[in-house]
């Protein structure tokens, strides 16, 4: 399981956000193994006096959070990191000096999904890559 957040500002971030989400997503099934179809993105446009960042960024600075069942390892996350700044840049042209990820890792048993906690779900991939 995989919930992600983008903040950016509005005028920047909803141009691209439909493009943004599917390179997300397929750096999420190429770097974590994802299943294509499990896609829960959400969008926070923000005005630009919302949105306090560092010199040396831009108007296209963006933030992503990635919230996950816990279990991949260092080098999965490492490459699902890497996916994004490489494709973010080549297909959005976002350098790297403006995006900036975290990922969240929590036990399973800490999400409800579907009327479940998450360690009494059958999944249909494998979280431990």
């Amino acid at each position: 399981m995989g919930q992600v957040k983008v903040y950016g500002i509005k005028e920047h971030l909803n141009p691209i956000k439909a493009i943004l989400s599917d390179v997300i997503q397929s750096c999420m099934v190429d770097g974590l193994k994802f299943p294509r179809d499990k896609k829960f993105h959400r969008f926070f446009p923000m005005d630009k006096e919302d949105f306090y960042f560092a010199n040396g960024r831009t108007n296209a600075y963006t933030i992503i959070e990635i919230s996950m069942f816990e279990g991949r390892t260092i080098e999965a996350k490492k490459q699902l990191i890497s996916l994004l700044f490489e494709r973010i840049e080549s297909q959005l042209n976002i350098g790297p000096q403006d995006i900036e990820i975290t990922i969240f890792e929590t036990p399973k048993h800490n999400w409800g999904i579907r009327g479940l906690p998450g360690d009494e779900l059958e999944l249909n991939y494998k979280v431990n890559v």
